[in-house]
């Protein structure tokens, strides 16, 4: 990943590296962390939690689907503190406010750059930071959207097990947070969640 700019410590912007896949674990330890990773169906930009997290572009733009709702719920500050960041590469996250919305703050995982394009790896290295970021400010509780399976078109399966395996390692890491939600837009999508975490 490309070395990120020293004006970003500032916005807590930090490099980290996920478990690249490695997301062998006994079945002791998913059933303790079984809890803390909720699965379901429902309307993102309504969470109360501390963050929600939006499937952002890595310019931050909050154009359609989840940056366009959260936009429209949360405010023009969201985007406002969004311009003052500036662009941040591709696999990298960034914290705002949440504006008017219920959460308190909103983590930009950006998942894909131009064209619109996400990989597992920069799906991985987004989900991965903005769980960082989250532990980082302390926060108890976080949601997240399937990242890339919409505007990007990633394939809802690869997405459920990476972001899944990232919540799991971190969360097996130590971390302050105590809930990571997954928060999907259909039945679908909450079932393909739900048969990733069943097999991890």
């Amino acid at each position: 990943m490309p070395a990120i700019p020293a004006r970003w410590a500032m916005l807590s912007v930090a490099i980290f590296h996920g478990t690249d896949g490695d997301a062998s674990m006994s079945q002791a330890s998913v059933k303790e962390m079984a809890p803390r990773i909720v699965i379901q169906r429902g309307d993102l930009t309504e969470m109360d939690t501390d963050a929600i997290v939006n499937a952002a572009n890595n310019d931050l733009i909050l154009g359609a689907g989840v940056a366009g709702a959260i936009r429209r719920k949360g405010g023009e500050s969201i985007q406002r503190e969004c311009d003052a960041i500036g662009s941040i590469p591709v696999g990298y996250a960034a914290i705002t406010g949440g504006g008017k919305l219920k959460a308190r703050y909103v983590i930009h995982a950006a998942s894909m750059g131009l064209g619109n394009i996400t990989t597992a790896e920069t799906l991985r290295g987004a989900t991965a930071h903005a769980l960082r970021l989250a532990r980082e400010r302390g926060l108890k509780t976080v949601a997240f959207p399937a990242v890339g399976t919409g505007i990007a078109r990633f394939p809802i399966q690869e997405c459920a097990e990476i972001m899944l395996q990232e919540a799991a390692g971190h969360l097996r890491d130590g971390s302050s947070l105590e809930t990571i939600y997954f928060v999907l837009f259909d039945d679908e999508a909450m079932s393909v969640f739900e048969r990733v975490w069943k097999r991890l």
